[in-house]
């Protein structure tokens, strides 16, 4: 039974194509991440998970962020950007951090914030709801409203720009 496939701790899937998750630390994790569709791996710890790179059907993004930070204004965007070019070739992301609550679950929650055009407070209570222990700092909750009102002023400037032309 070595090559079975075993769930990593606290998976659990937000839409059809993202997951969040902890730390991967077996092989079996990868080959059920694999086998659920999931192409991208996407690690927001210092370091890259162990056998992360010997699954080669598996890319992994590597965006460091601290423990119990938030992430920046660029990072959000790249893991956005990450997610958005899988799912439009029908494959799957996953997203980790070491227990799969503070930074995944902030990250989880801009996905919201965009994609469904809902509050950063909404998304944020729709994550803890689904994951509990998620977005477990003032400044990870912050970094989700922040980043809803950089897409609002975004949204705005371009309104802006469009009635201007």
């Amino acid at each position: 039974m070595a090559n079975a496939s075993v769930p990593p701790l606290n998976f659990s899937w937000i839409e059809p194509q993202l997951a969040g998750l902890a730390w991967p630390s077996r092989i079996q994790h990868y080959r059920f991440l694999i086998g659920n569709g999931i192409k991208h791996l996407v690690c927001l710890c210092e370091s890259k998970p162990p056998h992360c790179n010997s699954i080669p059907e598996l890319t992994v993004h590597h965006l460091s962020i601290a423990d119990f930070k938030p992430p920046s204004l660029s990072q959000i965007q790249r893991f956005l950007s990450i997610v958005e070019d899988a799912n439009s070739k029908g494959q799957g992301v996953g997203v980790h951090c070491m227990h799969g609550h503070g930074r995944t679950g902030t990250m989880l929650a801009c996905y919201l914030v965009k994609v469904r055009n809902i509050t950063g407070m909404e998304a944020i209570k729709e994550i803890r709801e689904r994951r509990p222990g998620s977005i477990e700092t003032k400044e990870q909750e912050q970094a989700v409203l922040k980043f809803q009102q950089y897409l609002h002023e975004k949204n705005c400037s371009d309104c802006a720009n469009t009635k201007t032309q």
